[in-house]
């Protein structure tokens, strides 16, 4: 009987917390900056139109890791020790750290760009253990063809990234190889922390025509400096990170990162409710949005075309 009531209690590891009256779901983010906070916030929309709200039947628990890969591994350890239902770790940096810090608690992880390259799972359609999540994978073809339509007399990209955080490496390889198809050439810049992305950005100038940021989360969450250098070197700044259009960036073609966040909510849903995280495919974020900026773009000496205004999802003047 007792070997029964065992090979019963972990044939539903996973379906128990479904049942429970309160579920707790814990996420952190290597760092605060619109794009994660927007897809932190689309997590809890999800929940709570799916029943799971915040002060009656949920506790939701975030921390920030303030950019500092120790702290998110501090991070990883308190969440285990703390058992939620279900840990969402936001950004690669997070992820890899809840993953290497449980094999037990459900994980789904939002905003990496690979998933597989970071080995936070082994294949994306069966992702196995206990992880799942999405993937924000860049379109980096659609990237390079939006700064041949908007500036196409540029031959060279400047791209600043950190070079510890893996979902940059692996957009920077997509990249050099998408922009080889284009006739293009890719010049890097480096910044390790968010206070050298000024001078990393000026290490570009004189070098790129135009800068290309990923959603590399150092230097998003310091983009008002790269866009201050790249306004007075009147070097046209395209961002992936829709959000960064609205700090300085001409154009960017990517996730609305609160549609991302319900996406992950989804997810979680689901786990809450019985599924085993490792049976659910990791997917691509779906939906993408244009947001141009007039008034960088004019700062720069541009004129947004015509063809690009039409399509815009949103125009900041």
């Amino acid at each position: 009987m007792r070997r029964l009531i065992l090979a019963f209690a972990a044939a539903t590891a996973f379906i128990l917390p479904a049942h429970a009256e309160n579920v707790t779901v814990a996420v952190t983010a290597i760092v605060e900056h619109p794009a994660l906070d927007a897809a932190r916030d689309g997590v809890k929309q999800a929940l709570a139109e799916a029943g799971y709200k915040e002060g009656e039947n949920l506790k939701f628990v975030y921390q920030s890791a303030q950019g500092n890969p120790g702290t998110a591994a501090q991070i990883a350890r308190q969440f285990v020790g703390d058992a939620p239902n279900v840990i969402v770790p936001i950004s690669t940096p997070s992820a890899q750290a809840i993953v290497g810090a449980t094999r037990d608690i459900p994980i789904v992880f939002t905003a990496v760009s690979d998933p597989v390259g970071a080995q936070l799972i082994k294949d994306m359609e069966k992702p196995g253990r206990n992880v799942t999540g999405l993937s924000d994978m860049l379109p980096v073809a659609d990237h390079l063809a939006l700064i041949k339509e908007i500036t196409p007399n540029a031959k060279t990209i400047g791209y600043i990234y950190n070079s510890a955080e893996a979902n940059s490496v692996s957009t920077l390889a997509a990249l050099k190889a998408a922009a080889h198809k284009a006739g293009l050439k890719v010049v890097e810049s480096v910044a390790t922390k968010s206070a050298e992305v000024q001078g990393a950005t000026r290490a570009l100038v004189g070098k790129a025509d135009v800068i290309y940021v990923p959603t590399d989360n150092t230097i998003v969450s310091a983009f008002e400096a790269a866009a201050g250098v790249a306004a007075e070197a009147k070097l046209p700044l395209y961002a992936a990170d829709t959000d960064s259009v609205a700090r300085g960036a001409i154009a960017a073609l990517g996730f609305n990162y609160f549609d991302v966040g319900k996406q992950t909510g989804q997810i979680v849903v689901r786990v809450l409710k019985g599924e085993k995280p490792g049976d659910i495919p990791a997917k691509v974020a779906v939906g993408t949005d244009l947001v141009l900026n007039k008034k960088a773009a004019a700062a720069v000496g541009l004129t947004l075309p015509e063809s690009a205004t039409k399509r815009a999802t949103k125009i900041i003047e």
